[in-house]
Order: C-alpha cells, then sequence, then structure tokens
C-alpha cells in the first residue's frame, strides 16, 4: 500500500533522522529535489534566493544548493525562481462549518495550500459524543491534510438550557488525549465556569495541562480580572477577539492571539492593527479562520484567503506566512515535524508566483505532489460513515401546523413577546419586545415590521419538544427555512411566515436526515442535505457548492437580504454567547443564564 492510500504510514522523525542525515550529506540521494526557488525562512524573517530543498522519506533533508543528493532516480521539480513557502497550517477551525466531510473539505484546503489544521469537532460531538470525534478523527488520519484534532470540551455547551445528542466527561477527554494527533483540549467556551470552578471544566484543563498538551480558549467577554482568572487556570489562547484593544491585552498578557477570518466573522480589518500599528512581537500570534462556508473554499480560498487579508491590511508577507506556519506549530508544540523549510520537518511545501496573492500552483504534502497546474493529482481513500451516524433525526413525529401556534395566556387581542433581534456579521444577538396580534388565541407575527416565528425542536431524543419564538433581523417575506446545523446543540431550527410552510420544511430535512432547506408554499426551493450527522454533506464540494448557492438564493427570493444568513441562523440556538437564544427548552437570557418565556403579555 503507497503512502498516499494509507496516511498512517507517515514516517515519524526517530524513524528517518539517519536516512535524513545521510542525503544531507550526499551518501544517499533524495526522492525529490526543488530545484531553484525563494525559500521564505520564517525563522530569520529572509527570503533566501537560489535554493534547493531535498527531500527524502517525506521530510526535508537538505536546503540550499541541493546537487550532491541528487540521483539517477530523484524527481526534480523546477521551481523557477518562484516562492517557496511552509504549507499553512489552520490552529483553529470547525471542519463541520464547511458542510463538507473530512475527505471532500481536505481536497478544497489543499488546492489553496493548507497542509495541516487543528480541527475542533465539537459540532459531531453534540450529536454523537466521544464516538462522532473518533469517527471524524479517524477519517482525517488517512488524508494527505495532516488532520490533528483538539478533543471537544464543552459538550453539551449550557447543559441547564438546552439539550444535545451527546455530552463529553473527563474521563472521555483523558481517553482522546491518548489518541494519536490529538493535540490539545477544543475551545474552552464556558469560560463562566472555568472562573467559578466549575469541576468539568476544571477536570479536563487539569488532564490536558497533564499530557503536556495545548488548552485552547474561547474568550468574548471584556471582564479583565475574569481574562486574567481564565488564563491562570491554564487556557492558553482565544479566536473570538474583534478589537485592538482586546489583542493588545491578551498579547501583553501571553496569551496566543488567533485573528479570525472566515465566511461570516471578518476580523482581521480591525484586531491586525496590533501588528501594523501597535508593532508588537507578533510570535504568539496566528491567523484562523474558525468556520468557512464551501463557496468561501472556492471563491476566496481557506488560510490563504486569511493570510492575504493580512497583508492587504498592511502586514509585511513574510510575517504574515509566520503567522500561519511556525506560530501555529510551536502553540501546538509541533514545531519538530510542521511550520517550516528547514532538515528534520514534514515537506509541506507550497510553490507560489506572487507572495501578495498567495495563491500556490504547486502543493507537496510529506514530499509527494498533491496538487499542480490547477488540478489536484493525488488519490484520496474513501471513507464510509456507519449507518446510525446517516440516521440521526430523532422526532418523535411527523410535525403538523398545530406544533407551530404559540398561543397566548392573556386572552387579550395584543401580547408583548420576547425577540431575538440579530445582528449581521456577529455572533451576537440583542433582547428587544415585541407588541404582536392575537388572532383565535393565537399569537400572529409581524412580518411587515420583521418579527418572524422561530422555532427550536428536539431531534437526539424522540421528545416531541417544541419551543416557539420570534426573530427580528432577517426580513423574511414568505416561505420558511429549516436547519440541522444548529449551533452548538444541532436541534432541528425552523423560522418562518405561516405554519404550513414551517411544517413542510422540517418534515423534508427529517426526510434527508438533516440539513438546511429553504421553501414555499409546501415546494422546496433549494436543499442541502447533510446526513452526516445532519451536519455535513455526503457529496463532493462542487456539488455542495451548487447547493448552497441555490440555497443563498432561495434566502433572498424569500425576502432575506443579510450577508451570509444561514450562518446566522445556525447560531440562534448558541446559549453561550448572549444576549438572548432559542433552545429545544425555550427561550434562553444568556445574560441572566436562564429559560423566560416567550410572551410577556400587556
Amino acid at each position: 500500500m503507497s503512502s498516499m492510500e494509507n496516511r498512517t504510514m507517515r514516517k515519524k522523525l526517530h524513524e528517518v533522522s539517519q536516512q535524513l542525515s545521510k542525503v544531507a550529506r550526499g551518501i544517499e540521494k533524495a526522492d525529490t529535489v526543488i530545484k531553484n526557488g525563494t525559500v521564505v525562512n520564517v525563522y530569520s524573517g529572509e527570503l533566501l534566493e537560489n535554493m534547493d530543498i531535498a527531500i527524502s522519506e517525506g521530510r526535508i533533508a537538505f536546503v540550499g544548493k541541493a546537487d550532491h543528493t541528487i540521483g539517477e532516480n530523484t524527481k526534480i521539480i523546477e521551481a523557477n525562481n518562484r516562492f517557496l513557502v511552509p504549507g499553512f497550517i489552520d490552529g483553529h477551525m470547525h471542519v463541520e462549518s464547511t458542510m463538507l466531510s473530512v475527505t471532500e473539505f481536505a481536497k478544497a484546503a489543499l488546492t489553496k495550500g493548507t497542509t495541516a489544521i487543528f480541527m475542533d469537532p465539537h459540532e459531531i460531538a453534540n450529536v454523537f459524543g466521544i464516538e462522532g470525534v473518533r469517527l471524524m478523527h479517524e477519517e482525517g488520519q488517512q488524508l494527505p491534510l495532516k488532520v490533528f484534532t483538539t478533543f471537544p470540551s464543552c459538550v453539551p455547551a449550557t447543559a441547564d438550557l438546552e439539550d444535545a445528542g451527546a455530552s463529553i466527561q473527563v474521563e472521555d477527554v483523558q481517553a482522546g488525549l491518548q489518541w494519536d494527533h490529538v493535540a490539545g483540549l477544543g475551545e474552552v467556551m464556558n469560560f463562566p465556569g472555568v472562573v467559578s470552578g466549575d469541576s468539568l471544566m476544571l477536570g479536563e484543563i487539569e488532564a490536558t495541562i497533564k499530557a503536556n498538551k495545548t488548552v485552547t480558549g474561547h474568550f468574548p467577554a471584556e471582564d479583565p480580572y475574569m481574562l486574567q482568572a481564565y488564563l491562570a487556570s491554564g487556557v492558553t489562547s482565544d479566536h473570538e477577539t474583534v478589537t485592538r484593544e482586546q489583542g493588545l491585552e491578551k498579547v501583553r498578557l501571553g496569551m496566543h492571539l488567533m485573528i479570525r477570518e472566515g465566511s461570516a466573522w471578518h476580523d482581521v480589518k480591525e484586531v491586525i492593527k496590533v501588528v501594523t500599528e501597535d508593532k508588537v512581537n507578533t510570535a504568539n500570534i496566528s491567523l484562523v479562520t474558525d468556520d468557512v462556508y464551501p463557496q468561501t473554499l472556492v471563491e476566496k480560498g481557506h488560510l490563504n484567503h486569511v493570510v492575504r487579508r493580512a497583508i492587504e491590511e498592511g502586514v509585511d508577507p513574510i510575517t504574515a506566512i509566520q503567522m500561519a506556519t511556525i506560530n501555529v506549530a510551536r502553540y501546538f508544540k509541533l514545531e519538530q515535524d510542521i511550520g517550516a523549510i528547514a532538515p528534520g520537518k514534514c515537506a509541506d511545501i507550497l510553490i507560489i508566483e506572487d507572495l501578495q496573492k498567495v495563491e500556490p500552483m504547486t502543493v507537496l504534502a510529506d514530499g509527494e505532489v498533491i496538487f499542480e497546474n490547477g488540478k489536484m493529482v493525488a488519490a484520496f481513500p474513501s471513507y464510509t460513515y456507519p449507518e446510525y451516524v446517516r440516521n440521526s433525526m430523532n422526532v418523535k413525529a411527523e410535525l403538523t401546523t398545530a406544533d407551530f401556534l404559540l398561543k397566548s395566556k392573556t386572552g387579550k387581542s395584543e401580547t408583548k413577546v420576547h425577540v431575538i433581534k440579530i445582528i449581521e456579521n456577529s455572533a451576537r444577538t440583542e433582547k428587544m419586545t415585541a407588541v404582536l396580534r392575537v388572532q383565535d388565541g393565537v399569537i400572529q407575527p409581524d412580518i411587515e415590521e420583521d418579527i418572524i416565528q422561530l422555532a427550536c425542536i428536539d431531534r437526539h431524543h424522540g421528545s416531541g419538544q417544541v419551543s416557539l419564538g420570534y426573530t427580528h433581523g432577517f426580513q423574511l417575506k414568505k416561505g420558511a427555512v429549516a436547519s440541522t446545523v444548529a449551533h452548538d446543540s444541532h436541534n432541528l431550527l425552523v423560522m418562518g411566515t405561516n405554519p404550513e410552510d414551517m411544517a413542510f420544511a422540517a418534515n423534508e430535512l427529517i426526510k434527508c436526515g438533516g440539513g438546511m432547506i429553504a421553501v414555499e408554499n409546501g415546494k422546496v426551493l433549494a436543499r442541502v442535505a447533510m446526513p452526516i450527522a445532519g451536519l455535513m454533506s455526503d457529496q463532493p464540494l462542487e456539488t455542495v457548492v451548487q447547493e448552497v448557492q441555490l440555497l443563498e438564493k432561495a434566502w433572498k427570493e424569500l425576502g432575506c437580504p443579510i450577508n451570509a444568513p444561514f450562518m446566522t441562523f445556525s447560531l440562534i440556538a448558541l446559549a453561550v454567547i448572549p444576549e438572548i437564544r432559542i433552545t429545544n427548552r425555550g427561550i434562553a437570557d444568556v445574560t441572566q443564564f436562564q429559560l423566560i418565556e416567550t410572551e410577556i403579555g400587556l
């Protein structure tokens, strides 16, 4: 079996160090030599011209003039004075957000120059627990993309306000940390729990520190005391920073600052000012994607897009590349293997014509050409998820229009309700109220004022639980939409202008195993089926991109003008970010950390 077919055969440094040493001295000959390139040296910050790279056993043996390493069987790749760049490393991302399987995502990411990722599969963990994590991790281990996992920490995100499909305990984390290529603990979202001494959070952090692995964070608050208490607990990074001031404070405290640029969250423009204006040392700063849509992968790129955005904001290209390579490797204690073009490192190398555009012409992973001349040239193994993962829709019964009627308790012709106000391009929501008409005892939405009906349905336990609420900001004028991507517990979310379409949308999604859908007058306008845990498609990238484009168009047809609407919709149940959310249990006031009634009354 070739190394391309089984990535678990990837050689460790101690297994090949003597061979690399012999190649470096010319005693043995290289498998591959890249000739005449300009090496981007992320250690010295220099561009080194007219350099060769000799590769053996998937690792770099020699950097310099490498004629002495060339034998009759050595493959030669001519760089023709183009830039030789270490493969990009994404230090924080969720594969599930791409809507693709790990394999399909890997194909897309590698063509854009990402050769390693640190994925936090907490979405599938909320559906299938440690077994879901194991399956995604296992799929990643056979790919040319290096897939490292940070083991999910907050599953469910909050046990008091919602019901996920599974939970993760300290013993699960302890077990997961023993798996090969599990690099640390996934983003610790429950920062109030950490600071207040929650035993589960502290137990997970302690287990990770004892395993000498990295504890990654998630800190969207602005309380300086809480921040330092969070850091003192052992959490060492954050990707939720949105202002320059927050970024500067975190860098000064030794926190690893992850600057995010995803499909919906665009933080580079503001946060990168700590580099361009405050001129801080960048060694403890990295660039990440967090959440990226499939069409962003195709149209803009993956981590290379984030690097490009940093350069556009005035960062020196070498510095931007350092923040997507060596800085990430060091943060996860993997500098011996990845992050630079130097002897001993894995031969993850990009050949790039223009450092401003950051578009790879050729991508090598472990010394093998994966992508060149606009084409994927590597073979990818298939991976089949067990049948139960494709049957994650455990809803008690077919939904009817009656399930979406919110009865008023007041007996009056009008009533006041809580409303979840969404903010475009933000994960946050605002709490507002609206006065709505009551007809035949049922509270009516107000389409003209953009007060749209919302529902969250348990899809994990067959309880039949349906909670109802209202939202403002999507501007839906007709029809309904639904999604089983509903962070973080991934219950079934429905939003619509009438109960008939809401019931139809929900039932159609249940039939196809989950995903996202838009309907009008009992007809499906667009659907992205995601049968893998109701979170990921089993289709190739090109198909998913087309389906998502049709879904975006359908949202617009229904009246919604905002950017990345289904990303914002999928976060409307995220009960760990203020101010107000809907969960399967009801309306959650996140600032008070309690459930509240939808109806306030007059």
